[in-house]
């Protein structure tokens, strides 16, 4: 049964560490800026328990476990970079820890292991059968609040990705094969030795279960290892057809890994599919289904792709243009985490965290700032309908030989200037039989001889990349160092990776650890900007104290001189009168 906790726990007279502790340590404890203070004032308070009633009866069974706390669990244990056995110890030893998840009495107790992985596992196995990310919500409204408290700008945004490995086994085709199969084997083995199988499918069972691929590719030659292959692809096919109409378990695996690595022939004899057929975004292995792989410059990795954005106010300024000497400080938040497979392109990532981060903001987002990886015909599109200046620090690619300019009166005439000899030439459009699939006119080309007396060939499409080149080249480069700042979120967001692996399998349990991630990084932003903020309001009391002290110096010495004037003066007089 879902029911709130107490937004407002009481401390208990005998067992709250208040009432206990004494000097220096009750004077820490009851600090406002100490950091466990600043967690349930800023996390743990701001979290929406009513997201989560979903998960749970109305009005049936025994009242849930706090969610503050167990979302308070979970966030703490990402951003310390804790182990499980750690958070549970700290979670009921630690006073601060358990202050910042608002447990203010010693009888307060912390929920215990089942509670809390029960708690991930609904909310992972809602956000697959739902496609509704409940964290995401609660950790958005988190943010937003903050926002609206600190008085954080949007104007201004940065975003980054970070790959980020899974931590499975690089498996060849052949051990995918086997493993994909030893699971498969090993869940349904009552069933499938009471199949009618031929003592040749029952051996090669045996087989598979009584060696590891990894050692069979080892004693094996080329031919051996082909020859088991192509056996695996046949016992697959002959499993897909016997347990169709039990596709539970690891079945669904078992039939995309089979797609994936072989083909049916009409004759139903099963091949294996060549090398350069096999897509990125295939299974890479059966224990992480959402694993897929990638390539990106020269970096082989199987895992995911993360997004960030964040907010990069300006430093204040005065109303000449000159940076601002007040208390005032700009606060950044990373306002939207969005992580997915890692064959996903950073392009694919700015429409969508862009309008995640619009529903957090009360400013409108003029500029985006992000590198070349970013650059899409959709993007720079989706930029220009929005109003949003995209700044790129770059263009994936060599700089070409030609720049392009369009012409300003007749827009089918190109200007083309050859950056290698500085020749200025008029473009003419060429002839061309392609039809756009879209508009259904002919597709617009334009050409220059070259100096072997060949034609060179130009589409609209690079018309537009050598238009953005030049206006990226005219950015200033105060700018683009913008984009610098959030490699600094990069860094922190993945400070826990070991070896940049995520100790997480799945994307739902790799998306809550990227949200809590997030969450931590705010938290510890607002900590720094609070504690500057009282050590700016200190540094000025004592400034304005010493002043006082100065001028009570300053008008004592002068009352002083201004008596032994009149005393001087006084007696001069005295003697003049007596003659």
């Amino acid at each position: 049964m879902f029911k709130e906790s107490d937004k407002n726990p009481q401390m208990d007279m005998f067992s709250s560490p208040a009432g206990i502790l004494q000097g220096t340590s009750l004077k820490n404890y009851l600090k406002n800026d100490s950091w466990h203070n600043m967690f349930r004032e800023h996390v743990i308070m701001r979290v929406n328990e009513d997201i989560f009633s979903v998960l749970y009866s109305l009005d049936n069974g025994c009242p849930n476990a706090s969610i503050r706390v167990l979302v308070g669990m979970i966030i703490l244990k990402e951003g310390q970079g804790w182990s499980d056995e750690q958070l549970f110890t700290e979670c009921n030893y630690n006073l601060l820890v358990r202050s910042s998840l608002g447990l203010m009495n010693l009888t307060d107790t912390a929920p215990v292991p089942s509670t809390y992985y029960l708690f991930r596992k609904k909310v992972m196995d809602y956000n697959r059968e739902n496609d509704t990310d409940l964290f995401k919500e609660c950790m958005q409204q988190i943010t937003k609040s903050q926002i609206l408290d600190f008085k954080v700008s949007g104007k201004q945004v940065l975003m980054d990705s970070k790959l980020i490995g899974s931590n499975i086994s690089w498996y060849t085709r052949y051990e995918l094969v086997h493993e994909t199969l030893a699971l498969f084997i090993e869940e349904r083995s009552d069933h499938i030795y009471k199949r009618s199988l031929s003592q040749e499918e029952f051996d090669l069972i045996d087989h598979i279960m009584d060696e590891e691929g990894s050692k069979f590719i080892y004693r094996s030659n080329k031919k051996e290892v082909d020859t088991c292959f192509v056996a695996l692809g046949r016992l697959m096919y002959r499993f897909i057809k016997l347990f169709k109409r039990h596709d539970y378990g690891t079945y669904q695996t078992l039939k995309a890994v089979f797609e994936q690595q072989f083909t049916v022939t009409p004759d139903k004899i099963v091949l294996p599919k060549e090398n350069d057929e096999i897509s990125a975004k295939s299974v890479q292995s059966p224990h992480d289904t959402d694993s897929h792989y990638r390539n990106k410059g020269g970096k082989r990795v199987k895992g995911y792709s993360a997004n960030i954005t964040e907010t990069c106010d300006d430093e204040p300024k005065d109303s000449e243009g000159q940076p601002d000497d007040s208390d005032r400080q700009p606060l950044n938040l990373v306002t939207d985490v969005n992580l997915d497979v890692v064959s996903t392109p950073d392009c694919d990532f700015l429409e969508p965290s862009i309008e995640e981060t619009r529903k957090l903001l009360d400013d409108k987002i003029e500029k985006v700032y992000a590198d070349g990886a970013y650059n899409s015909t959709g993007t720079q599109d989706y930029a220009n309908e929005n109003d949003i200046d995209l700044i790129l620090t770059g263009i994936q690619g060599q700089p070409p030989r030609y720049e392009l300019t369009p012409g300003e009166e007749n827009p089918d005439e190109l200007i083309v200037l050859d950056t290698k000899t500085q020749i200025i030439i008029t473009a003419c459009l060429a002839a061309t039989t392609k039809i756009d699939s879209q508009t259904g006119k002919p597709v617009k080309k334009w050409r220059v001889k070259t100096d072997d007396g060949k034609y060179r060939y130009f589409t609209i499409e690079d018309v537009r990349t050598s238009m953005l080149r030049q206006k990226l080249r005219d950015v200033p480069i105060r700018e683009k160092w913008k984009r610098n700042n959030v490699e600094a979120t990069i860094f922190q967001f993945g400070y826990n990776l070991t070896n940049g692996k995520t100790r997480y399998r799945g994307l739902a349990a790799n998306r809550l650890w990227a949200y809590s991630r997030a969450t931590w990084i705010n938290f510890r932003r607002i900590l720094k900007h609070e504690m500057q903020a009282s050590k700016r309001s200190l540094s000025s009391q004592k400034r304005r104290c010493f002043s006082i002290k100065k001028w009570i110096c300053f008008k004592n010495n002068v009352n002083s001189l201004m008596n032994n004037f009149l005393n001087n003066s006084r007696l001069k007089y005295l003697n003049l009168s007596h003659f």
